[in-house]
């Protein structure tokens, strides 16, 4: 059966906060969420849910309550990943809590010139962001969150205050990981900071497929921002099942018999109708009249390329004609989508129709992990396929 792609529509931005009270609202477990916060063993931690109006529009609101006293301590990595595996959650919850702050540290490291290991956060390592992680990975575990895929990022603009004083917006973190994974940012005229680090790291974790074209909403959630920005300041998620249907298409077929091209120029031929935009082209092998072995050469295209095609034909190999007829054809839905293995990330493509579905992991992909890990290339083909 086909897969939900949760959608995070970050119109007004992203916050670890925002997060999790969307996914609260779509109906993540409390209980869980409960039990991760007892386990922590920290007298005073805990957090609130309650409802906000942020200019007309009705959201959860997600705060967490620090111990009396609590000051904002510096820790490493090594500190936070401490506090997460003595935390009640799945093996998939603390993998992803573990990614999203390993992420966050990376790119720390960077603005900073240290290595992860040495790198302190401030605001990211404060208590409260770490639960605010925490929570996001139990509440995105317990909604069987496989696929997400998110807008493009509003950010404000000007300065914000952290730890090392006043910095421009985009923060320099949050800079960071936008530009190592690509993650869009739309600047805005609003003042302040829109994406937290917290925020796009979370995008960064989680991000592994595109918005389907056509789909059911099956759910939504809506989590309020703490900021004023004078409208609206909330992150809407929407569970969306993909449409099944079958896309149908009209396409042309091209052809003509060939006897007296060499092998060489037909190979040279389908490297060059390639180039001119055939959606595929393969050979036949065929008997023409008088028994003479010959090739039947057929062409996949789009009516729009059939002129510089025909004539790409004709200069290629020695047809003086050809014969061409327009067809309609049935696709299975592809989707390109990236899988997580314990050994590395790969590259997919996911193919549906109705009920069938399959999974055919890109060669070079493959090729590379397994060059880099030393992995037989076959056992990591094979665990795309299943992931």
């Amino acid at each position: 059966m086909m897969r939900p792609v949760f959608y995070f529509d970050c119109f007004c931005g992203i916050s670890g906060d925002m997060t999790v009270a969307a996914l609260l609202d779509m109906g993540a477990s409390r209980e869980k969420l409960d039990a991760m916060f007892k386990s922590l063993r920290l007298d005073g931690l805990g957090y609130a849910v309650g409802r906000r109006n942020s200019y007309g529009l009705d959201a959860c609101d997600f705060d967490v309550l620090m111990p009396h006293g609590h000051h904002h301590e510096h820790r490493n990595i090594r500190d936070v990943e401490e506090i997460i595996d003595r935390a009640e959650m799945t093996d998939r919850a603390r993998a992803l809590a573990k990614k999203t702050f390993r992420i966050v540290a990376e790119a720390e490291s960077e603005v900073h010139g240290l290595p992860v290991e040495e790198v302190h956060f401030h605001e990211v390592g404060a208590l409260d962001s770490i639960a605010d992680i925490l929570s996001f990975a139990v509440c995105a575990d317990d909604l069987g969150i496989e696929k997400a895929a998110f807008s493009e990022l509003t950010e404000g603009s000007g300065t914000v205050m952290c730890q090392h004083g006043e910095m421009p917006v985009p923060a320099p973190a949050v800079a960071k990981i936008a530009q190592k994974y690509g993650i869009a940012l739309r600047l805005t005229e609003a003042r302040g900071e829109r994406v937290t680090p917290t925020g796009i790291a979370i995008v960064a974790a989680l991000k592994n497929a595109e918005r389907p074209a056509s789909a059911r909403i099956e759910r939504t959630g809506t989590g309020s921002g703490k900021r004023d920005f004078g409208g609206p300041n909330v992150l809407r998620v929407m569970k969306l099942m993909p449409e099944t249907n079958a896309a149908k298409e009209n396409i042309w077929v091209m052809e003509t018999n060939v006897d007296d091209s060499t092998g060489e120029q037909l190979g040279a031929a389908m490297d060059e109708l390639f180039k001119c935009g055939a959606r595929d082209v393969h050979y036949v092998p065929c008997f023409m009249k008088k028994n003479r072995p010959a090739w039947l050469l057929r062409i996949i295209a789009d009516e729009d390329r059939l002129p510089v095609l025909e004539e790409a034909v004709f200069r290629m190999t020695t047809t003086i004609g050809l014969r061409k007829f327009p067809v309609e054809r049935t696709c299975m839905e592809r989707s390109e989508e990236t899988v997580v293995l314990p050994s590395g990330e790969v590259a997919v493509k996911r193919c549906r129709f109705g009920s069938v579905e399959r999974v055919y992991p890109e060669y070079e992909s493959v090729k590379a992990l397994a060059e880099k890990t030393g992995i037989p290339f076959s056992e990591i083909y094979g665990a795309a396929v299943r992931k």
